[in-house]
C-alpha cells in the first residue's frame, strides 16, 4: 500500500504535465472563449508558480514538472483569452497583481510556513472566477472537459497523498479542486434549453366536420361580376 501511495504524486504529474493542452485547443478550434475565465487562467500561473517553491522547498521533487508546465500553459492560455477578448480586464488584472504581491510577501517574509498557509486558499480564488463564470454564460462552447477531467483527476491523487502525509494544505488543494471541478463539468454536461419565441397558431380539426364547397365559375358581364344564372 506504501507503494500506491509514493505513486500517486507520479501519476498527479502525469495528469498535471498535459492539463491545459486540451483548453488550448478547444479555444482555438471553436473560435470562442465562452464560459472560459481570464482570471482563472491567469491566477492558475501565479499559483502554479508559487506551488512551484512550494514544493522545491519541501523536497517533492516529482511536484516540481507538474508546476511548471501548469505555470507556462496556463499562462499561454491568458494570453490567448486577451487577444481573443480585445485585451485583458482591468479588475481582474489588479486582482491578480495583488495576489502575486501577496505570494511573494509571504514567501519573503514568513519562508515555507508562510507560503503553504497562503496557498491553502489560493486553489479556491483560483477556481471561483471560473466556475462563477461557466455558471453565468449561457454559452459553454469554449469550456474543455479534457482539462477539467485532468484537473479532477490530478487534485484527486493530491488529495489521497494529502491524507496519507497528514498535509492539510494538500487536503485543501485536493478536496477544492474536487469539488470546482466536479461543478464546471456539471455545468459543461448540462445544457439549457433554447427559448423559442412564442408563436401562436390556429387550425382546423382533420377530417373537416363538413365538405368544402364546389367551385362556382364566375362571368363578367357589362363590367359587373356575376355568378352564373340557372338554366
Amino acid at each position: 500500500m506504501q507503494t500506491v501511495y509514493a505513486l500517486l504524486p507520479l501519476v498527479a504529474a502525469f495528469l498535471a504535465v498535459p492539463q491545459f493542452l486540451p483548453q488550448l485547443a478547444r479555444v482555438r478550434r471553436a473560435g470562442t472563449t465562452a464560459g472560459v475565465s481570464w482570471s482563472w487562467a491567469a491566477l492558475t500561473s501565479v499559483n502554479n508558480g508559487a506551488w512551484l517553491g512550494y514544493f522545491a522547498l519541501s523536497g517533492f521533487w516529482t511536484a516540481l514538472v507538474p508546476a511548471i508546465s501548469a505555470t507556462v500553459l496556463s499562462g499561454q492560455l491568458a494570453v490567448v483569452l486577451a487577444r481573443r477578448g480585445g485585451g485583458m480586464p482591468k479588475r481582474p488584472v489588479v486582482l491578480v497583481s495583488v495576489w502575486a504581491v501577496v505570494l511573494l510577501t509571504a514567501a519573503a517574509v514568513f519562508g515555507r510556513t508562510g507560503l503553504g498557509s497562503v496557498l491553502t486558499v489560493a486553489f479556491a480564488l483560483q477556481v471561483t472566477p471560473s466556475v462563477w463564470t461557466v455558471y453565468r454564460s449561457r454559452n459553454t462552447v469554449g469550456v474543455s472537459r479534457g482539462t477539467w477531467l485532468l484537473i479532477f483527476g490530478e487534485l484527486l491523487c493530491w488529495g489521497v497523498f494529502g491524507i496519507h502525509e497528514a498535509d492539510p494544505r494538500l487536503i485543501v488543494l485536493g478536496a477544492t479542486g474536487v469539488v470546482a471541478s466536479l461543478l464546471v463539468l456539471a455545468r459543461v454536461s448540462w445544457r439549457r434549453p433554447r427559448r423559442r419565441p412564442w408563436s401562436w397558431s390556429w387550425s382546423w380539426p382533420w377530417p373537416w366536420p363538413w365538405p368544402w364547397p364546389e367551385r362556382v365559375p364566375v362571368t363578367q358581364e357589362n363590367g359587373k361580376i356575376a355568378l352564373p344564372r340557372d338554366s
